[in-house]
Formats: structure tokens, sequence, C-alpha cells
């Protein structure tokens, strides 16, 4: 069934978190995919137990899909590609052909911040890190140094509501999923003057000048398409008010 509530990202059964994109071209076809996609999957059975759920983004930039997929685990995932993946990719390119793909990566979920009283998202930013070869605890440390540096801001910027960091299961990746109230509100925090978001305090220069970063790139998207089993479109997102690890902090940054 198709829902318009966001993802939990920090939920418990969720053993591998894929992130994948598609570039279709204009704004047009980013439409036209979004609905062949939700009439692929509604047309068939949900293909596996092991899948919580499906979302997919339209990027701000009116080219790119961005596509999230919770699965209890990478076997679970690898059983869907043998069995069902071909017939709705199939399927899809017949409704809108020439849909590059661009790339898929493999994280599971390391650290979340939440905003108090959060509010539903109008936008999510993913900021996506890229690091010369490959070292998970590597990964893990930088996403602890990035929590530090966010916690020694004196307030959040306005808008931010969450962050939840994964790592890619090949050691080289960190992915940001944040959630804005809008995208408007992302930008003001990123033009902001003074401390904030990748500022030039000695904590975030820590943070842009660790050893091996060799790339991170920031985009925007509105969630588009949910997919669920029957009957899971009434999950309730966690409470508000402190971060998914048990630490406290701010959150919701979109750098």
């Amino acid at each position: 069934m198709r829902t318009t509530r966001q993802p939990d990202l920090a939920d418990p059964r969720i053993g591998a978190s894929l992130f994948s994109t598609w570039r279709v071209g204009t704004p047009e076809r980013q439409r036209q995919a979004v609905e062949a996609i939700g009439r692929t999957w509604e047309r068939r059975p949900w293909p596996a137990r092991d899948l919580l759920g499906y979302h997919v983004y339209a990027g701000e930039d009116g080219d790119t899909l961005l596509h999230y997929s919770q699965w209890a685990s990478e076997g679970a995932y690898e059983s869907f590609v043998k069995t069902h993946r071909q017939e709705r990719v199939d399927e899809i390119d017949t409704a809108v052909p020439g849909i590059e793909r661009v790339a898929l990566h493999r994280y599971r979920h390391y650290r979340s911040g939440v905003r108090d009283g959060s509010p539903v998202p109008g936008c999510v930013v993913i900021v996506d890190v890229e690091f010369e070869g490959s070292d998970a605890g590597r990964l893990r440390s930088w996403t602890d140094a990035v929590f530090e540096a966010l916690e020694g801001e004196a307030e959040p910027p306005a808008g931010g509501i969450s962050a939840h960091f994964h790592l890619g299961t090949d050691g080289d990746r960190v992915l940001n999923y944040a959630e804005w109230e809008s995208a408007r509100a992302h930008r003001d925090a990123l033009a902001a003057p003074g401390p904030g978001i990748g500022s030039g305090s000695a904590a975030w220069r820590r943070v842009q000048e660790w050893p091996g970063l060799r790339s991170s790139t920031v985009r925007r998207y509105v969630h588009a398409l949910g997919l669920v089993p029957g009957g899971a479109g009434r999950r309730v997102r966690p409470a508000p008010g402190g971060t998914t690890d048990g630490t406290a902090g701010p959150a919701g940054r979109g750098r």
C-alpha cells in the first residue's frame, strides 16, 4: 500500500539500508517515473516479508530520483533481485524509457539525532561523503566527530529536524539523511554567517580535514512515494528528544 508517512530510519528491524539514484532528465519525467513505480508495485504482491519499506524522493534539480529501501538483511535483498526485481524494472522502463540508473550503495544505520517536537519534514537533505580506501573504524570515528561538532554549537539551526547517519558496508562511504522543515530553511542555514553548519570552528575544521576524506556532496529532495506492506502505513515514528543511540544533543543538520 502507499503511505504518506516518512520512513523510520532508525527502526531496529532494519539490517540493510539501500540507497540508489536514477537520472530521468526533466521534472515531468520525474513525475512519470514515480507514478510508474507506484503502479508497477501496486499491481503485484509485496515481494518479501523482509522488505520493510520502499521510498522514492524527487530531486530539487528536476532530474534525479533517490530510492531508499529498508531490508531486514542484505540476503533478503539478494533474493528479491533474483526473483522479483527484473519484471518491475522492465515495466517501469516500458512506461518511461531512457532511465539512467546511476549507482546503488549499501549501508547500515549507525547514529541518529532528532529535535524535540519534530514536525513533518518538508525536505530531505542527503549528504554523501566518500573516503579513500576501506576503513569501517574511520567511518565511525568521523561520524562521532560530526556529532561532537554539532553538540558544540550554541543552538541548532532553525528548521533542522533530524540527522540519520549510515555507514557504507564497503567501508568507504557515509550517508547522512537529514530532515528539514523546508528547502528554504536548509539554504538559509548554509548561508547564515558566523558559527553553524560547517562553520570555521576547530571542531568543524577537524571534520572537514579528516585524513582520507575524498569528497562530500549535498542534495535536496522531497518525499514523492512511500510503499509499505499492507497495514504498515500506520507505523508511528519514535518519540523525539534525543539520539537513538542513547546520547543527547542537537541534530537535524544537512552537512
